[in-house]
């Protein structure tokens, strides 16, 4: 039987509780054991994917489809393994379900209640996983602060199993924040303590008590939460701020978060946990041999959240490359003819963003006729290659009112087009072309060069695509189509061979990306950047495809 992990959080939110699920996950599957997390969200969209990403930042997807909560990004990217749609429900999917039940007669016309019906469809979620028989923990996020209502039926439900799970089986672990005043010069635990006592109203009481905090929280402190908080003080975490979120394991290991949930989930044998790796990815990123810098063309860079992947994946490629990437978000919307020279002056490479509408639309298409005309490495993801193939069309081709008809339906040059199985779709909500596709890669390309193989699946999310009716222009002209799904004649994947490094995907390769995983595309992409960069200061290498032969 699978055993139970909940993280729970109060006093704000952000602050930071799938790292410290991913970060316990790591470590417990360091130490041998197979473990997942899920993420249980409180708001009534049935899932993130009409979202816009000002409210919640990126919409990751799995494997399998899912349009899913940011963390699951994180819980990959630690674990090195895929979640699927079973890893993350909302509310919403969760009164759907009981509401459809209700249509179809389910409940023998029982009025339908939030305790029994919803709380018991919540615990049917929490124990899916863990009836697998996959997994031998079950870690359980729950979204929102303590204290929300909307988080209630959550946390009823938590309770609920701590009453009929054996005691072993469960633990809780409530992620709190210890204020530092910089004033009074003292760390302050009543925050901790409301929250820990608005948890304990509910019926939940924790067994451990991570304490975020910007300074270390001494042993009278740790004596003082866990005497008001009725917990062991060896149960009281310091979980202190890190330089990156890929140091919270290690931290988390020197404070025995590991060990003190095995012990109350009374695991008694286990091995010495095995992070090599991860440590020789840390020196790495912590002592890079050299820096380059990458454009962010984007529309949502006010918030960091929305590129989330994108970011991480340049954090993974510059370990891979020893270099330190430093990431200089581009508002799309701002650039123009006239001041994109200025704008994108001293990058060594450029990434143009996914996204959807016609907002900052042109900008990101002048932005790419910099980096083809100025052998500027280029890198465009969905959207980004989509306005790779307009610029393209527009200013080789000769076909100047080409666009998308996301953008224009009326343009007479629509070289990106609905796909036709999306032209009959009335519903927005999980309708894309969505999760993982075959792509079949034309042997001596740099995509072929990139991922050394002629056929890879990547993750998809989109509703429009190249149009083939102008493929033979393209390619006649000098832009190749070196990727395609050979069962829909989808184009996956274009390069200029002309250039030193230019490429757009139709697929989100960042979504596979992780720290034992770095993307064969973001490592070649900062590959092409270094060498930019060593020849902007001297060096003979010309081009990222002379080094990938």
């Amino acid at each position: 039987m699978a055993k139970y992990i909940f993280v729970t959080g109060g006093v704000t939110s952000s602050l930071g509780k799938g790292i410290i699920a991913a970060s316990l996950a790591k470590l417990l599957q360091a130490r041998g054991f197979t473990a997942t997390i899920q993420k249980f969200d409180p708001y009534i969209n049935v899932d993130p994917g009409t979202l816009n990403p000002y409210e919640h930042g990126e919409c990751y997807v799995t494997e399998d489809g899912a349009e899913t909560d940011l963390d699951l990004g994180h819980y990959e990217r630690f674990l090195n393994t895929y979640t699927s749609q079973a890893n993350n429900v909302t509310t919403g999917r969760i009164y759907q379900t009981v509401i459809n039940k209700e249509r179809a007669g389910d409940f023998l016309g029982k009025t339908v209640q939030v305790v029994p019906h919803i709380t018991d469809e919540i615990k049917r979620r929490m124990q899916l996983l863990g009836k697998e028989g996959k997994f031998d923990i079950i870690i359980t996020e729950l979204g929102g602060t303590v204290g929300d209502i909307e988080s209630l039926p959550f946390i009823e439900a938590v309770r609920q199993l701590q009453w009929e799970l054996p005691e072993e089986d469960v633990v809780v672990v409530h992620l709190t924040l210890i204020p530092y005043l910089r004033a009074a010069k003292e760390l302050k635990t009543k925050p901790t303590q409301h929250s820990v006592k608005m948890l304990s109203e509910t019926g939940v009481h924790p067994d451990v008590i991570v304490c975020r905090t910007e300074e270390p929280l001494n042993n009278d402190i740790k004596r003082k939460i866990a005497l008001f908080c009725n917990v062991k003080q060896d149960a009281v975490i310091e979980a202190m701020d890190a330089s990156t979120i890929y140091e919270v394991p290690l931290l988390m290991l020197r404070e025995k978060l590991d060990l003190i949930c095995m012990k109350k989930l009374n695991i008694t044998e286990f091995k010495e946990p095995e992070l090599e790796k991860w440590k020789a990815f840390l020196d790495k990123l912590k002592y890079p041999k050299s820096k380059v810098t990458v454009g962010l063309i984007g529309k949502y860079i006010e918030l960091q959240d929305a590129y989330k992947s994108i970011l991480e994946s340049f954090i993974h490629a510059g370990a891979m490359n020893e270099v330190k990437v430093q990431v200089i978000n581009i508002h799309s919307e701002f650039i123009t003819n006239e001041n994109v020279a200025e704008k994108l002056d001293g990058l060594d490479g450029l990434l143009v963003a996914p996204g959807f509408g016609h907002r900052g639309i042109e900008g990101k298409i002048i932005a790419v006729q910099y980096a083809r005309e100025n052998a500027l490495p280029f890198f465009g993801i969905c959207l980004g290659m989509q306005m790779a193939v307009i610029e393209f069309a527009r200013n080789i081709l000769g076909l100047s009112k080409a666009h998308s008809t996301e953008m224009d339906m009326n343009t007479p040059d629509p070289v990106i087009n609905m796909m036709e199985e999306q032209k009959k779709i009335k519903m927005m909500g999980g309708t894309m072309r969505l999760g993982s596709y075959a792509c079949e890669i034309k042997e001596g390309t740099l995509a072929h060069k990139i991922y050394h193989d002629t056929h890879i699946t990547e993750r998809h999310r989109h509703r429009y695509e190249f149009n083939n009716s102008y493929l033979e222009q393209f390619e006649s002209n000098g832009m190749i189509a070196s990727g395609k799904n050979n069962e829909t004649g989808l184009v996956e994947i274009i390069e200029l061979p002309n250039h030193p490094f230019f490429i757009g995907v139709q697929y989100h390769p960042e979504l596979k990306s992780s720290v034992e995983r770095p993307a064969p595309l973001f490592v070649s992409f900062i590959e092409a950047a270094k060498m930019y960069n060593e020849k902007k200061s001297g060096s003979k290498i010309h081009s990222v495809q002379d080094a990938l032969i």
